[in-house]
C-alpha cells in the first residue's frame, strides 16, 4: 500500500473490469452497455455520477404510498369502552375488539408483503443504485424487524428516512434514529422514563450503532445514556418528546458531565475517534472486503480504515465525501479486494436481473428465495442485523442460490430443465449482441470469454472452465439461445459467482 492509503487510482487504469467492480459494489451491477458507459466516463466522472445521484431525476416516493391508518391507536372513546368491558367482564365487547384487532393485523401483514415487493422492485429498477444500496446498508446497521414492531407503515417511514439520508451526514442519521418510531418501539424506548429508565436503546446505540461492542464505553455510560433518552417516545406515526418523563438531572457520559439530552448523548459519542473507525470498518466490510472482524483485518486494510476514519472526522461525518474517496481510491480497485465480498441474497438476485436482464418472474418467489437464503427484508434476525460475509453461505443457502439463478434464467425448476429443448422464454442474445461477426454469427471462444468477464470478472477454476468448454464442444457451430442460457446457468452456479 502507498504511503497515502487513500491514494486515487490512476485514471488510465479505469477500464471495463474496474467499472464493473464499481457498479457491483456501489450498486447492484449493470448491463454490458451500462458498464461500458461508466468506463467511458472516466474514473472521476463515473464516481461522481454514482455518488451524487441526486443529480439524476427520478420519481419521488409518494408519502401516501402505504396506508398509515391500519394500526392507528384506538380513539379515546374506544379505549374507554375497552377498559369498561375489562372491568365488567363483558366478553361480547372484548371479543369484538379482539376480532377487530386480528383483522387489522392481517391487513398489516398484507401491507408488509406489498412493502417488501415495492422495495425489491425499486432496487431492480432504480437509476440511482447507490441510494438503494445505502438504504439497504442502513437497514442492516440500524436493524429493526416487523415481528417486534407490528406496524408496516412505521417500517416504510423508517425506510424513507434511510433513503433521504443515505449518503448525507452520519450525525443526522444517528440523531434521527433516536426519534424514529420504529426504532423506539423495537428497543422499548417508549417505556424509558426518569422513574424507571430502560437501557435498550442506549445500549444498542453505543454497542451496535456507533462505537462497536465493548469499545470505549462502560455499563455506567449505558445507564447514563438511557437517562439522556428518557421521554423520547412516539404517538401514532410521529416522534414526540415528553418533558415530564425526561430526567433533567446531571449525567456523566464517557467522562463528560452535564444536563444531557439525546442529541447531547449522540454528540458525545461522535466526539470519540472510535465512532468514525467503527463505521468505516463496517463500510469497508460492505463495500471493499468482508473480512470477519476488525482484529482479523489485514494490516493494509487497517491503515486504509484508519485513514478513512480520520477523513470522516475532519469532514464532520459527511458520507458523500467518504464514499467519493473510497470509490476513487487505488486500494478499492486492488486485486486483493476484487471478488472478495460475498453477495448477500438481495444482491445476488437484484444483480442477476440488472446484469443479465432476465425477467423478474415473480417478486414474491424472489422474496421467498431471499428469505430462505437468509435475508428477509424488514425482518432481520436481530438488532445486530445480518452478519454477512461467510455467514451467507452454507449447504442449504448455496443450493437455493443456484436454484434461484436457474429460475431467473429459465423460469423453471433446475430438476425440470431440458437443456437442449425449448428455452426461448428469456432472450440471452442481447447480452452479447456486439460480438456478432459480419455473417451474424458468434465466435464461440469470444462468447465464453465475454460471459466470464461480465459475470465473474475473471476466469473460474480450471476444472470448472473445462465443464464450460465441454458444453460448447458438444454444440459446435452457432450458439443459439438455449445454449447461451445453459452456459449462463453453469456460470451462475459456480462458487466464483457468489463473489463480487
Amino acid at each position: 500500500m502507498p504511503a497515502n492509503p487513500l491514494k486515487p487510482l490512476n485514471p488510465k487504469q479505469f477500464d471495463f473490469r474496474k467499472a464493473r467492480h464499481l457498479l457491483n459494489r456501489a450498486g447492484f451491477g449493470g448491463s454490458p452497455d451500462q458498464i461500458s458507459a461508466l468506463a467511458n466516463m472516466g474514473l472521476e466522472a463515473a464516481v461522481h455520477y454514482i455518488v451524487h445521484y441526486h443529480e439524476i431525476k427520478t420519481e419521488p416516493v409518494e408519502a401516501d404510498r402505504f396506508d398509515h391508518d391500519i394500526m392507528k391507536p384506538r380513539a379515546p372513546q374506544q379505549q374507554k369502552e375497552l377498559q369498561r368491558a375489562r372491568r365488567e367482564g363483558d366478553e361480547a365487547i372484548l371479543e369484538r375488539f379482539r376480532k377487530e384487532r386480528q383483522q387489522r393485523q392481517r391487513r398489516d401483514r398484507r401491507q408488509l408483503a406489498d412493502l417488501q415487493s415495492w422495495w425489491l422492485q425499486r432496487m431492480i429498477e432504480t437509476p440511482r443504485p447507490l441510494e438503494e444500496k445505502m438504504t439497504l446498508f442502513w437497514h442492516g446497521h440500524f436493524a429493526t424487524g416487523y415481528r417486534a414492531i407490528q406496524d408496516s407503515y412505521h417500517l416504510f417511514r423508517q425506510n424513507q428516512f434511510f433513503r433521504a439520508n443515505a449518503t448525507g451526514n452520519f450525525r443526522n442519521l444517528v440523531q434521527g434514529i433516536i426519534r424514529d418510531p420504529a426504532m423506539i418501539r423495537y428497543l422499548n424506548n417508549n417505556q424509558n422514563r426518569r422513574q424507571a429508565p430502560n437501557e435498550n436503546l442506549a445500549r444498542e446505540l453505543m454497542e451496535l450503532f456507533t462505537l462497536g461492542e465493548g469499545h470505549d464505553y462502560t455499563e455506567h455510560d449505558i445507564k447514563e445514556g438511557a437517562r439522556a433518552l428518557t421521554g423520547y417516545t412516539f404517538q401514532d406515526d410521529d416522534f414526540i418528546f415528553r418533558p415530564r418523563l425526561h430526567d433533567r438531572k446531571s449525567k456523566t457520559i464517557l467522562g463528560q458531565k452535564g444536563f444531557w439530552d439525546g442529541d447531547d448523548f449522540v454528540n458525545i459519542i461522535l466526539s470519540r475517534d472510535v465512532a468514525s473507525e467503527y463505521l468505516c470498518f463496517k463500510l469497508h466490510r460492505y463495500f471493499v472486503n468482508d473480512a470477519p472482524a476488525m482484529h482479523d483485518t489485514a494490516p493494509q486494510a487497517k491503515r486504509y480504515i484508519l485513514a478513512m476514519a480520520k477523513l470522516f472526522r475532519e469532514r464532520d461525518y459527511d458520507l458523500s465525501v467518504l464514499l467519493q474517496t473510497m470509490f476513487t481510491s487505488e486500494y478499492f480497485y486492488d486485486d486483493s479486494n476484487i471478488r472478495h465480498v460475498i453477495k448477500s441474497p438481495v444482491q445476488l438476485v437484484v444483480q442477476a436481473i440488472r446484469t443479465l436482464h432476465t425477467p423478474v418472474r415473480s417478486l414474491k418467489a424472489l422474496l421467498d428465495a431471499c428469505s430462505l437464503m437468509g435475508q428477509n427484508i424488514f425482518n432481520p434476525p436481530s438488532v445486530k442485523g445480518w452478519e454477512g460475509g461467510v455467514a451467507w453461505i452454507n449447504t442449504s443457502s448455496l443450493f437455493m442460490r443456484q436454484n434461484v439463478l436457474v429460475y431467473l434464467l429459465t423460469g423453471r425448476r433446475p430438476n425440470d430443465l431440458p437443456w437442449d429443448t425449448d428455452l426461448q422464454d428469456y432472450d440471452a442474445m442481447p447480452i452479447i449482441a456486439h460480438l456478432r461477426d459480419a455473417q451474424g454469427l458468434f465466435r464461440t471462444d469470444e462468447v465464453l470469454a465475454y460471459l466470464l468477464k461480465l459475470n465473474l470478472g475473471d476466469a473460474p477454476h480450471a476444472q470448472r472452465m473445462e465443464s464450460l468448454k465441454s458444453l460448447m464442444n458438444e454444440h459446435r457451430g452457432d450458439l443459439d439461445n438455449p445454449i447461451l442460457i445453459a452456459l449462463l446457468c453453469l456460470i451462475t452456479s459456480m462458487p466464483e459467482y457468489q463473489l463480487m
